[in-house]
């Protein structure tokens, strides 16, 4: 009993030192209040000067300031329509030797990388077998020849029927083309170039045994490269054959070719939407080479004067862009006045606009959260760059708040906020 009673007392001592926390916590609280009401009357009373003044680096400074902007210049350039891919060179024509018999190899009339011309005898298999069949098949053809010959004499003697003439006649033709059999088997035995081209590595040596279309060597045509690459669909009515193509070689830098496109596909993908062309390209110094990465550009127009600005002053609501333009107010400030813009060609990092601006002007690339409405009191600013290399908005306030955006901006990459 008397251990109960003592927990019993602990905890209601325990109770009653919280109780008395909480109240001097309240009480601590409460008595900020009447700073925090009174300050608040001072500045209603001192009128709006004081309250717009603000503390320093907070703010705009009133809402009748003009919005702090950064801008960019509308300049005319030179600009070219045109469209960039990807594909792989291939050779004009390409093949991988194969023999169409199987045989022992007895003979190889070429060498890697050699200049092989069409017709030529590349390899030759043991005939040995073959050579014999066709002498067979000649044999039989002179017997049934000459089986012919005197049924013929015998009819017109009247010894035989005509119907033995015609058997005879019939035996004949089985015979010889049983030679053209055993003279075609023959020649399937010699591997022959199809056409002009470069012999690659062969795959095979002086003895071995091949099984018909078993690999030989690959035989490519060098003297032009084909490039084969895809097209958006909206592309379809754009590009016609003989354009112009110019072509890119990641592994050649520097180097500029031009080929022409010489076919287009007659259906479009439907599951990329894209159609299929095939360029092709001189190749006379033989320094292309088939399966070579290649970057076809076709250009479809070159306008000059074209009146590009920063993508960045682009300002998208709904369906629809626009630009803020910078102009002066008359009264010695400047103003930013919202135009739609009507978007043309595109270049890396720009945008043309067809209307609306001049060469010279200036718009708005950065601080368009600041602006609300067709016509802005705006204040140029200009972002110094910070020691590092990135733009330092001014130097008024911000304090530890403008060390934390900066590193918000420097992680994520955009542009960091404007001064206020």
């Amino acid at each position: 009993m008397p251990s109960k009673k003592t927990h019993l007392v602990i905890a209601v001592v325990g109770i009653a030192i919280l109780g008395a926390a909480a109240w001097l916590w309240q009480r601590k609280g409460d008595a900020s209040i009447p700073r925090a009401v009174g300050g608040a009357a001072s500045a209603a009373v001192q009128g709006p000067s004081a309250a717009g003044k603000g503390n320093p680096g907070h703010g705009p400074g009133g809402a009748g300031a003009p919005a702090p902007v950064e801008v960019g210049l509308v300049q005319a350039l030179r600009v070219s329509d045109d469209v960039q891919t990807v594909g792989s060179l291939r050779s004009r024509r390409g093949v991988m030797l194969r023999p169409e018999a199987a045989g022992r190899i007895v003979q190889i009339n070429f060498a890697d990388g050699q200049r092989v011309k069409g017709g030529q005898l590349l390899v030759q298999l043991d005939d040995t077998l073959q050579r014999a069949q066709l002498q067979q098949a000649e044999a039989q053809a002179t017997i049934a020849r000459t089986n012919l010959q005197r049924s013929r004499e015998l009819l017109a003697q009247g010894f035989v029927s005509q119907s033995a003439v015609d058997q005879n006649d019939a035996a004949l033709q089985v015979a010889q083309a049983q030679v053209a059999l055993a003279r075609a088997q023959l020649a399937r035995m010699k591997v022959l170039a199809p056409f002009d081209a470069t012999a690659g590595i062969r795959l095979v040596n002086l003895g071995d045994y091949l099984k018909d279309g078993a690999d030989i060597v690959n035989l490519e045509d060098l003297s032009s490269m084909r490039v084969d690459f895809r097209l958006p669909e909206r592309y379809v009515a754009q590009v016609k054959v003989g354009q112009a193509v110019e072509i890119a070689i990641d592994a050649l830098p520097g180097r500029a070719f031009t080929g022409s496109v010489v076919a287009l596909d007659a259906l479009v993908d439907a599951d990329g939407r894209s159609l299929l062309i095939r360029a092709q390209i001189d190749n006379a110094g033989t320094v292309l080479r088939p399966g070579m990465f290649a970057r076809p550009r076709i250009v479809f127009a070159v306008r000059t004067g074209a009146l590009m600005v920063p993508e960045e002053a682009l300002l998208p609501q709904g369906s629809r862009q626009y630009v803020y333009r910078i102009e002066a107010d008359g009264k010695g400030g400047e103003q930013a006045r919202r135009i739609e813009a009507r978007l043309g060609l595109r270049q890396p990092g720009k945008v043309e606009l067809l209307a609306g601006v001049q060469p010279g002007d200036r718009v708005v690339i950065a601080g368009h959260d600041r602006l609300r409405g067709e016509l802005v009191p705006v204040r140029v600013v200009e972002l110094k760059p910070a020691a590092g290399g990135r733009p330092k908005a001014g130097t008024n306030g911000g304090g530890a708040g403008s060390a934390a955006g900066a590193g918000a901006s420097a992680a994520s990459g955009v542009r960091g906020p404007l001064p206020a």
